[in-house]
């Protein structure tokens, strides 16, 4: 049963009896990690290898046990496809988690760098979940990828400035994974995505759409978007119908093909010295 790919229909349609976005369900396609076993956040946090887990006071019992399930469910694919032992998640157990608590107004997720903390509101963090664990990976990274470790500093950002240090073959295999996002065939130029993000940015006399790490955590989406097997609105959701950028399908297909070698290199590592994750 847990090899099997399947559409969760069950829970979808429970789900749709509920009003507000949390309790009215999001489109899964993926193994059974739970075997319909309601999780709570402390089975996430010992699963995932988080540092700590807060849940707003706001957030009932009823919306605890569906988003528990909905948050444990994604954080079980992103693992899958990245090929990472679920533990591995937590970052080596840096990475707090926070649901329906000190969010920030208007704001459906975000990462903290000052806390490390992935923080997702209760009604509107869905599909965001895959976007913001980049940025906590992003930031976690780059201490191991550049000598330069400024304390809020994002190895996409750092990318663009330092040289990274390449005798390790995983910094070689995630360096070009930040190849494959902001450079064209020639290796020397930006590529259409990140020239379409800066214009843009231009154009609206801003910046968002262009800074590094957000260009990273876009395309990291539209990688994980791509999965053929696995398909999880709560994770990464809303690409088609966003008006914030995302890089064409050829590009995707080129990134996904560095990331997929880079995690699948981590994974090993992890999988075979379960004492470093």
């Amino acid at each position: 049963k847990s090899t099997l790919l399947k559409l969760n229909l069950a829970f979808d349609k429970q789900m749709r009896h509920y009003p507000n976005r949390l309790k009215r369900g999001f489109t899964r396609l993926g193994p059974d990690y739970r075997f319909d076993d309601q999780v709570d956040f402390s089975d996430i946090r010992t699963t995932f290898g988080f540092r700590s887990m807060v849940v707003g006071k706001w957030v009932t019992k009823e919306e605890r046990y569906i988003s528990a399930n909905l948050i444990y469910d994604a954080l079980a694919d992103l693992a899958q496809i990245l090929h990472l032992p679920p533990r591995a998640i937590g970052l080596r157990e840096k990475l707090n988690f926070a649901f329906g608590h000190g969010g920030q107004k208007g704001v459906q997720a975000h990462y903290n760098a000052g806390s490390q903390t992935l923080a997702l509101a209760k009604n509107a963090g869905g599909g965001a979940l895959a976007h913001e664990w980049f940025h906590a990976f992003d930031h976690h990274i780059s201490e191991h990828l550049f000598k330069v470790k400024p304390r809020y500093g994002f190895a996409s950002k750092l990318w663009l400035s330092n040289t990274p240090n390449l005798m390790h073959p995983l910094n070689d295999a995630l360096n070009s994974f930040y190849k494959e996002v902001f450079l064209d065939a020639s290796g020397e130029n930006a590529n259409e995505f990140v020239q379409a993000c800066i214009k843009h940015d231009q154009a609206h006399n801003m910046n968002y759409m262009s800074m590094p790490e957000e260009i990273a955590a876009r395309c990291f989406e539209a990688c994980i978007y791509a999965h053929p097997n696995i398909k999880n609105s709560f994770l990464v959701d809303g690409l088609q119908s966003s008006n914030l950028i995302y890089p064409p399908a050829q590009h995707t297909t080129k990134a996904n093909k560095a990331l997929n070698h880079y995690f699948q290199l981590l994974g090993y590592a992890l999988h075979n010295l379960p004492d470093k994750v």
